[in-house]
């Protein structure tokens, strides 16, 4: 499975976006996915998961109640909306899919 996530690009403080993670093949028998965000000069983090069926999500506290996951098998694409977005979130937006990568998408916030 190869896994390309779009959606990124430049928003203004406050705004939305939602990132996809798109998958070459089938994601509805693999695992749990992830995404993970990498801000300039910084570690990459975890930043929300979901299980396998979508059932359950978890986020990181400075994400929790501003971003949402969510996932749909039947088109092997992984999302996250992002909302209230702040100039600190600025980043390289990356998924996670069973072990594979996506090769991220950059997300820049203005103020």
């Amino acid at each position: 499975v190869q896994l390309q996530a779009f959606g990124g690009g430049l928003v203004q403080a406050g705004g939305s976006l939602r990132l996809s993670c798109a998958a070459s093949g089938s994601i509805a028998s693999l695992n749990a996915a992830g995404w993970y965000r990498q801000a300039p000069g910084k570690q990459r983090e975890w930043i929300a998961g979901i299980s396998s069926r979508g059932v359950a999500t978890n986020y990181a506290a400075s994400v929790k109640g501003r971003f949402t996951i969510s996932r749909d098998n039947a088109k092997n694409t992984v999302y996250l909306q992002m909302n209230s977005l702040q100039p600190e979130n600025t980043s390289i937006f990356y998924c996670l899919i069973n072990g594979v990568w996506g090769q991220g998408t950059l997300v820049t916030v203005s103020s």
